[in-house]
């Protein structure tokens, strides 16, 4: 059943997946064929605009050889009149000369028989040299002018041909363009065409998965219903257990609590002790002091009071015989150990409970104690961070002790070690 379920529901993900997949497919195709199309458009509009253009172009250019072809025609016809007043100008050059030769002969018949009215003569023959002399240099100005406009001419008529036949070339490539704009018109309807074909199969795949989709859906959601009256049922089961559970660790919590006050009283014992006997070692060490000074005996060893790390003879020294689990044999009383040992035993205890594997005491895995409960120092400890300790200890709350073995073992310590701590005089 599970499997079948699961199946179901794969089926109908994979279904909705795909229909997704087709409705994306289809806009997609939707919007490339949308952008071809704009591109296509854009693209032949271009054309069209720059073949109007070229179009515009080569007319106004044609306008222009109509232009110039009159403006040859114009000089043409200037230029005959031109050659008529060239001839005039040459008959005139001719009577000139003529005048010029009759006016030498009239000088010198003038020399010969010069008198008043021959010296006006001669004035007025050479009034008519100079005026020879201005027609005659206007004679050569027409000419260069003449020559300067043939010359013109004949750049024009060449300019001509090269127009004609540019105006040519450039009607061949227009009749090309347009053939080249058919064609591609003709490609743009045959694809929106393709297009229009492709979106309707892709609509009727849609439409079938689509009812293939629903159909699917109402099969699972018969499993889904099904599913979820059995997960009601297991609902009901866990809350059942999660009230055992809770009644469980509420009874937990009362046993925790007594270990936590048997820790408790065994430091408070601890520090007591310790004090009474650094108290006693003080005054015993004062004593021999006193004795030394009296010279009743020698002078004692150098002892410290005062826990100092490089001391050699420290108090401290024999508060840690205490821990220590040496010389003890099985079927110790509890009531024969030291407040250290017993301390000991009870977070060994404590960590059995909790179900974890006994290991060797180290000051790091040192289960917390209440928030009454006073330090080395003599300070009490708050009670929020008393709170952080107490998750560290417990499975309750969440406490890492671990030891290579499941059985306690106790070591052996020598009977007595606090009395031999004590020092006798």
């Amino acid at each position: 059943m599970p499997s079948k379920r699961k199946d179901k529901k794969k089926g109908k993900s994979k279904g909705k997946d795909t229909i997704e997949k087709l409705k994306q497919q289809l806009k997609e195709t939707k919007e490339k064929a949308q952008e071809e199309k704009e591109k296509l458009e854009q693209k032949y509009t271009r054309q069209i605009n720059e073949l109007e253009g070229q179009f515009h172009q080569k007319a106004k250019e044609i306008g222009m050889i109509h232009t110039e072809l009159k403006t040859v025609r114009q000089f043409q016809k200037r230029k005959i009149q031109v050659e008529r007043e060239l001839d005039d100008h040459r008959l005139e050059q001719e009577a000139e000369k003529k005048i010029v030769m009759l006016a030498e002969r009239a000088h010198h018949e003038a020399i010969v028989q010069l008198n008043d009215a021959g010296r006006n003569v001669f004035k007025e023959n050479v009034y008519l040299q100079k005026a020879l002399a201005y027609h005659l240099k206007e004679a050569d100005t027409l000419q260069k002018n003449s020559q300067k406009l043939q010359e013109s001419h004949t750049l024009l008529l060449h300019q001509k041909e090269i127009n004609d036949l540019l105006v040519k070339e450039k009607i061949m490539q227009l009749i090309q363009q347009k053939s080249q704009i058919q064609t591609l018109q003709k490609k743009v309807l045959s694809l929106e065409t393709a297009l229009s074909h492709m979106t309707k199969e892709f609509e009727s795949e849609v439409l079938k998965l689509q009812q293939r989709a629903m159909i699917e859906n109402r099969a699972s959601q018969v499993e889904i219903d099904k599913l979820q009256h059995l997960l009601r049922m297991k609902d009901r089961e866990m809350n059942h257990v999660k009230k055992l559970a809770k009644n469980i660790l509420d009874e937990r919590t009362e046993v925790e609590r007594f270990f936590l006050d048997a820790l408790h009283q065994v430091k408070q014992q601890i520090l007591v002790s310790r004090k009474h006997y650094k108290q006693i070692a003080q005054a015993a060490f004062n004593l021999k002091m006193r004795a030394a000074c009296a010279g009743r005996t020698e002078y004692p060893k150098i002892r410290t009071f005062d826990g100092r790390e490089h001391s050699t003879n420290s108090v401290n020294q024999d508060l840690l015989e205490a821990e220590k689990w040496t010389h003890i044999e099985g079927n110790v009383d509890i009531g024969d150990l030291t407040w250290e040992q017993k301390e000991k035993v009870l977070r060994l205890l404590f960590a059995k409970m909790n179900g974890c594997a006994s290991k060797k005491y180290n000051q790091s895995s040192r289960p917390p104690v209440p928030d009454y409960v006073v330090s080395d120092s003599g300070e009490t400890k708050e009670f929020g961070d008393e709170s952080k300790l107490q998750d560290q200890t417990f499975i309750t709350q969440q406490v890492p002790i671990s030891d290579s073995s499941d059985k306690v073992v106790l070591p052996t310590i020598p009977k007595g070690s606090q009395e031999s701590d004590t020092v006798t005089f």
